[in-house]
């Protein structure tokens, strides 16, 4: 069968889970006879791998609408996307960027339209910042996609019970649950002193490392927060770029400016790092923290523990579904509101949490370590991708 997948990211142009997620779907479905995939994706043109060629599109801003606003010109994308997919069967999107160029395919083709859920519009009201009136377009978009789609994949089963209860219209046997993978290979332990050195951290004292954009569903003010509370000798490696405003830029900057006037070892490095990079900050550090109020899976939990390392994180969204609380690492409770936007109800009450169970993790290297081997093990068993790709073609199938 031919499936377009369409998506806003995808390599080299990644920057979060959902990108990630993509990017490794396509390469597990490439592998297989029965379906040839294609990709549309935003940016610029995509070098075309060996045996690749003629399945991978890239599609520019419109000249036309350079200046306006962001979610019009998401939606000039997917007016070319979906010309672009002709000859498809059936059409994948993921992310509300991408999901009205699966929508008008659809009608224009006569063909499923297979909707990914990664996140919610409803449950990221912190966008109104970003987009201004842009949000109540990216949240018809999404609405409108959603309740018209063949067939909905969410990537937990927190975040199906979020699809049913943001938009009710949909028949619950349209939701299929489909988790996240990870590629073990790739994210697997790499000792590499050197480099971890050449990045700014010492790799002989311990270690907490955030990987993430600077996003209010990301939690970065919350554990920065809580770093103040742990112990000298623990560094503070944070992997964080892409910040969704300049409010959310200048507190994160105000609270790092504050931890290096009291510690030292806090390394802020903004830009994407490559992969080998990642793998050695992770393998290096004593604790991945995951502060997260909103996360519907968690992909880069899973890529910490493919590295063996421990991880303290929010018992939020489908966080729970990886993260494996006493045997991978420690899940932190937290109260949230109800009004979409996952604002903890007692926020000196979360941080004092967070920074509790960052403490006892890096405080007890055997534990770590046992940690951290528990979660590759988890990661290995239960999140390939060829598995992922298997269940995600029955979703295909059941459709067509």
């Amino acid at each position: 069968m031919r499936v377009d997948v369409l998506s806003r990211e995808y390599p080299p142009e990644v920057y979060g889970g959902a990108g990630v997620h993509v990017a490794e779907l396509v390469r597990a479905l490439r592998a297989r006879d029965d379906v040839e995939a294609h990709v549309h994706a935003f940016g610029a043109p995509r070098p075309e791998q060996p045996g690749e060629e003629g399945l991978t599109s890239s599609y520019a801003d419109l000249a036309e609408l350079s200046g306006a606003n962001a979610a019009l010109r998401t939606l000039g994308v997917d007016l070319a996307i979906a010309a672009g997919c002709a000859g498809t069967e059936l059409v994948h999107s993921h992310t509300w960027y991408a999901n009205m160029a699966g929508h008008l395919s659809a009608l224009l083709y006569d063909v499923p339209h297979v909707v990914s859920a990664h996140s919610l519009e409803p449950l990221r009201p912190w966008k109104a910042e970003q987009l201004g009136g842009g949000y109540a377009i990216s949240s018809w978009v999404e609405r409108t996609s959603y309740e018209a789609a063949a067939a909905v994949i969410a990537v937990s089963a927190a975040m199906r019970d979020d699809v049913l209860a943001s938009y009710p219209a949909i028949d619950p046997a349209r939701v299929h649950v489909v988790h996240n993978g990870i590629d073990t290979a790739d994210w697997s332990p790499r000792v590499d002193p050197a480099r971890v050195r050449e990045l700014g951290v010492d790799p002989d004292r311990p270690s907490v490392v955030f990987v993430g954009r600077i996003t209010r569903q990301k939690g970065l003010p919350l554990f920065l927060r809580a770093c103040a509370s742990l112990p000298a000798d623990v560094q503070i490696v944070l992997c964080a770029g892409a910040p969704d405003t300049p409010e959310i830029m200048a507190e994160v900057e105000e609270l790092v400016a504050g931890l290096r006037s009291s510690r030292s070892g806090v390394v802020w490095i903004p830009e994407m790092l490559p992969r080998p990079d990642v793998v050695a900050l992770l393998t290096a550090a004593t604790a991945f923290a995951c502060p997260s109020i909103y996360e519907p899976l968690g992909i880069v939990n899973l890529e910490a523990m493919a590295c063996e390392t421990a991880v303290v994180a929010t018992a939020t969204g489908g966080i729970p579904e990886v993260v494996v609380d006493g045997t991978t690492g420690l899940l932190v409770p937290i109260e949230q509101a109800t009004d979409g936007t996952g604002t903890p109800l007692d926020p000196d009450r979360y941080v004092a949490d967070f920074a509790a169970a960052l403490t006892s993790v890096v405080s007890d290297p055997a534990l770590a370590a046992s940690m951290g081997r528990a979660g590759r093990e988890r990661a290995i068993s239960s999140f390939s991708w060829a598995a992922i790709a298997e269940r995600t073609v029955e979703v295909y199938r059941s459709v067509l």
